[in-house]
């Protein structure tokens, strides 16, 4: 059940990181928290489910999460 609430945790705040984001309303450092969350929400079902590819993604993912986060502020 927890990998299940992970995978789809992650996938919807990815959507909302990628709406906030792509709407340019002044909401990019939430948006790119929202990534930063999805990314360790997706990296732990990865773990989970030895998806070991995605979880590489995700890190990356989370990196960009940081970067954009602190350009931002």
């Amino acid at each position: 059940m927890l990998p299940k609430i992970l995978e789809w945790f992650g996938v919807l705040t990815a959507i909302a990181y990628s709406m906030l984001v792509a709407s340019n309303t002044g909401n990019e450092v939430l948006g790119f928290a929202l990534l930063f969350i999805s990314a360790i929400a997706i990296a732990v079902w990865a773990f989970l489910c030895k998806h070991y590819g995605m979880l590489l993604l995700q890190f990356f993912y989370a990196a960009a999460g940081i970067v954009g986060v602190l350009r931002w502020l």
